[in-house]
C-alpha cells in the first residue's frame, strides 16, 4: 500500500490549528478612558482623566459667584489602575500607576508638576477618589439668578444754596434770575376761551371771531 506526498501532510497541517494561543500579557492597561474626581477642602476639587497616553489634571477653586479652573496635560501613558491621592504637609501627591511605571505628580498651592523622585509617604493621609464618566466637568457653585432691575423713580427737583433745577419742564432759577425751555405738558395742551361770549379760541387769536371781542395776551 503506498501514499501520496499529500496524504503524509495531513498530521502537519492538523497540528497547526490545535497551537495553543500566545501568553496574554499581565498588566494590559485599561481599553476605557478612566476619570476621577478629589474634593481637597477649601472650596478646591481635582479632576484626572487619562485619555490615550495623556493624563489631563483640572483644579478648580472659588466659592459661588467667583470660579477658576485651571487645566495641565502630562505624557504619562495609560493607566493600568486607578489613580491615588495623599495629602502631605507639603501639599498633595498623585500617584498614577501608568504602562510606562509608577509616577508621581505634586500639587502646591495652584502649581502642578512632576516629582524627579518617589516621595516618602510618613505622615501622609490618602484621600478619597470618586469615579465619574469621562469629560465630566469639575462641579462648581450655582450662580444666583439677577434680580429684575427696577424702574427709575423722576427725578425729583435739584436745590443748591439759592439755585433751583426741574426737568419737567426743565427750568432752573437763581435768585431773581430764572431760565425754561419747553413748556408743562398741561399748560401746553389747555384750551382758551373767549372771556366775553365763551366760544373756543387760538392762542394765536387777537379777536374773537364769534362776537368780535379783542382778546387778552
Amino acid at each position: 500500500m503506498s501514499l501520496n506526498a499529500d496524504a503524509l501532510q495531513i498530521p502537519e497541517v492538523l497540528s497547526s490549528l490545535f497551537q495553543p494561543p500566545a501568553t496574554i500579557k499581565e498588566n494590559v492597561a485599561f481599553n476605557t478612558t478612566m476619570a476621577y474626581t478629589c474634593e481637597l477642602g477649601a472650596g478646591q476639587s481635582i479632576y484626572l482623566e487619562n485619555l490615550d497616553n495623556q493624563t489631563t489634571v483640572t483644579l478648580s477653586s472659588g466659592s459661588a459667584g467667583q470660579q477658576q479652573q485651571s487645566s495641565s496635560q502630562f505624557a504619562t501613558g495609560k493607566w493600568t489602575a486607578p489613580p491615588d491621592m495623599f495629602r502631605t504637609e507639603q501639599g498633595f501627591i498623585i500617584k498614577l500607576t501608568t504602562t510606562g511605571g509608577i509616577q508621581y505628580l505634586q500639587l502646591q498651592g495652584t502649581q502642578l508638576g512632576w516629582m524627579a523622585s518617589s516621595p516618602t509617604f510618613s505622615g501622609a493621609q490618602q484621600m478619597q477618589m470618586s469615579e465619574v464618566s469621562s469629560g465630566a466637568t469639575v462641579s462648581m457653585p450655582s450662580m444666583q439668578s439677577m434680580q429684575p432691575m427696577q424702574p427709575m423713580q423722576p427725578m425729583q427737583p435739584m436745590k443748591m444754596g439759592d439755585m433751583e433745577m426741574s426737568m419737567n419742564p426743565m427750568r432752573m432759577q437763581m435768585g431773581n434770575m430764572a431760565m425754561q425751555m419747553g413748556q408743562p405738558a398741561s399748560s401746553a395742551t389747555a384750551p382758551k376761551f373767549c372771556s366775553q361770549c365763551g366760544t373756543p379760541v387760538k392762542a394765536s387769536d387777537r379777536f374773537c371771531a364769534s362776537c368780535g371781542h379783542q382778546l387778552g395776551t
